[in-house]
């Protein structure tokens, strides 16, 4: 009994420091596969809701997107690791992205008590987006880069105790709805909520020193460190879009980002709520 009311003792100031605060989480695609994975991150999100906190949620859908694609007869192309996206992917992104893995999360959240709503990113013109081409100049039909956020939507949901829900889907000034990295949508959109942290849920430990030995995590990077590692290109392909969208949050006035792994049952409660922590935490220094 001792040993429980030291862990709900130790979870105390974690608590009181972050009570009321606007936590920006990213749940990778890869994450939602596994429904006792699902729970787990569900029972989590809804759990710091209900002692004070504001989660707001981004999530991604590459590997349902993929799957859907195929079933179309479609086979995913990638340049520079963008997703290629004509007019029939794009309508596959509505369905799938905006549409099922959206609503799984709302009635998965909702489920455990949470009061979840979904939106995309073109809801209430929350993310103002350009097309964007790959660095080569090839053509990536409907994909997109960040803009502006207009975060009014987000935050009256957060008002109201809602969790919102957000599929990186964005717009442009004509009107085209554009594919966008949920990592970068994530990290673009906790600067303007004035977030405490940004969290991205992934599927592998964090920032390896070593990428082939999972005991080499790094657990805490400055900004300085963080951006000379990827100028060393000593992180990984995957990892650089993560690493390079959690500085740029930080660097935007976000006290804190991490890279946690997500596959780690309620890794959410033991990153926020316990003085180790798990991950990698880039920080301002």
């Amino acid at each position: 009994m001792e040993e429980r009311a030291s862990i709900l003792l130790e979870a105390l100031p974690y608590i009181q420091r972050f009570y009321g605060k606007t936590l920006v989480i990213k749940l990778g695609g890869t994450l939602l596969e596994d429904e006792e994975l699902k729970d787990s991150i569900y029972q989590d999100i809804v759990l710091l809701n209900y002692v004070g906190m504001k989660p707001t949620i981004v999530h991604g859908g590459g590997t349902e997107i993929s799957k859907e694609m195929e079933k179309a007869g479609k086979k995913p192309e990638f340049i520079e690791g963008l997703r290629v996206t004509d007019e029939e992917t794009m309508e596959i992104l509505h369905k799938s992205l905006g549409g099922k893995i959206n609503k799984e999360i709302v009635l998965g959240l909702n489920k455990h008590g949470g009061h979840a709503i979904g939106v995309s990113g073109m809801d209430g013109g929350l993310v103002q987006a350009k097309k964007i081409e790959s660095k080569s100049g090839e053509d990536l039909g409907f994909v997109g880069e960040v803009e502006e956020i207009n975060p009014s939507i987000t935050q009256y949901l957060l008002d109201e105790d809602y969790i919102p829900v957000i599929a990186p889907i964005g717009a442009d000034k004509e009107g085209n709805s554009l594919n966008l990295n949920a990592d970068i949508v994530a990290a673009e959109l906790a600067p303007s909520l004035e977030a405490e942290k940004l969290i991205l849920l992934t599927d592998v430990p964090g920032v390896l020193e070593d990428p082939n030995d999972e005991d080499s995590l790094i657990s805490s990077l400055t900004l300085e460190e963080a951006q000379k590692l990827v100028e060393d290109e000593k992180i990984t392909e995957g990892m650089i879009p993560k690493v390079q969208a959690c500085v740029k949050c930080v660097e935007s006035g976000v006290e804190r980002a991490h890279i946690i792994n997500g596959e780690t049952p309620h890794s959410l409660l033991l990153e926020l709520l316990t003085e180790g922590g798990i991950g990698t935490m880039i920080e301002r220094g």
